[in-house]
């Protein structure tokens, strides 16, 4: 907790959605909470739903846009500039990009924003949850792994690129990361998991190809709200015990198997390695192995 008893939580993707309800669940939980989004104009309405709602919420705001790296290093800087101690990091920000699109930095947009990013903001903010012990690491993965493929020698430049293989390939990346940082952690100190947070009518579809993208917003009528999308998130980030979803993939608070290709131990080390190159961490002076 923070030196005023405040424990401090991180929501990336929080301008709507799952993310702004997310966000609302942990103020409510009594955290101090910084809401992480692109644009200005929404995160701080995000920011004006959330206070409404609680108005005695402590809540800070912080502006990235994930398709760039430089940006993540940025909010990186800032996040440990402004906050002495971090509590719970929640990786939600993610996309379906309509159209084959590069980053910043070259890569395959839909990799480099929903794994890359939050594969390096983790590792820029791991020290500082340490240091908050007991702290946790929560990211929002999908059920649209199953039957994705990945090559990390590859994702960046994909030759089967679909909005949706693009997905689901960028979904499966949450979980092997998650299961390959569960191993270099000691759950005492940091637990890490991930989850699907279901079928939710939020926007994230709309963009997913014109015919996949029609279907969406006819769907959209019948799912439930991003609250619900939400209450795994929240239930991760505050459940008094952790440690039995340590590196675990969860499905409505409760621990499930993912796909067999997530639990490929070989491949989730391979993604390690090549993203750690890819986004520019030495991983020998982060006390990682080579």
């Amino acid at each position: 907790m923070a030196a005023d008893g405040i424990r401090v939580a991180l929501v990336t993707g929080a301008s709507a959605g799952i993310g702004t309800h997310t966000a609302l669940g942990l103020a409510r939980a009594g955290m101090r909470v910084i809401m992480v989004g692109r644009d200005p104009e929404r995160i701080e309405a995000a920011r004006r739903f959330v206070a409404g709602q609680m108005p005695t919420a402590e809540i800070d705001t912080a502006l990235a846009d994930f398709a760039s790296l430089a940006a993540v290093r940025s909010l990186a800087a800032d996040v440990l500039t402004r906050h002495d101690r971090l509590d719970v990091l929640v990786n939600n920000a993610g996309l379906i990009s309509p159209r084959q699109a590069a980053s910043a930095d070259g890569y395959e947009l839909t990799i480099a924003v929903n794994h890359l990013a939050p594969f390096l903001l983790t590792n820029l903010l791991l020290d500082r949850l340490k240091a908050s012990a007991p702290a946790r690491i929560v990211t929002v993965a999908s059920q649209a792994h199953r039957g994705a493929r990945l090559d990390p020698a590859t994702m960046t430049r994909p030759t089967d690129w679909t909005p949706l293989s693009a997905y689901g390939r960028s979904k499966l990346a949450n979980i092997l990361f998650t299961r390959t940082l569960a191993q270099r952690l000691d759950p005492a100190v940091v637990t890490t998991c991930c989850l699907h947070p279901g079928v939710i009518a939020t926007d994230i579809g709309n963009r997913a190809g014109s015919l996949a993208g029609l279907g969406w917003r006819l769907a959209k009528l019948f799912l439930p709200g991003p609250d619900k999308g939400a209450a795994t998130s929240i239930f991760l980030a505050t459940v008094a015990d952790p440690k039995p979803f340590h590196g675990a993939y969860v499905i409505d608070k409760a621990v499930a198997q993912a796909d067999v290709t997530a639990r490929d131990d070989g491949l989730a080390e391979a993604l390690w390695q090549e993203s750690a190159r890819l986004v520019g961490i030495d991983l020998m002076s982060r006390g990682w192995r080579s």
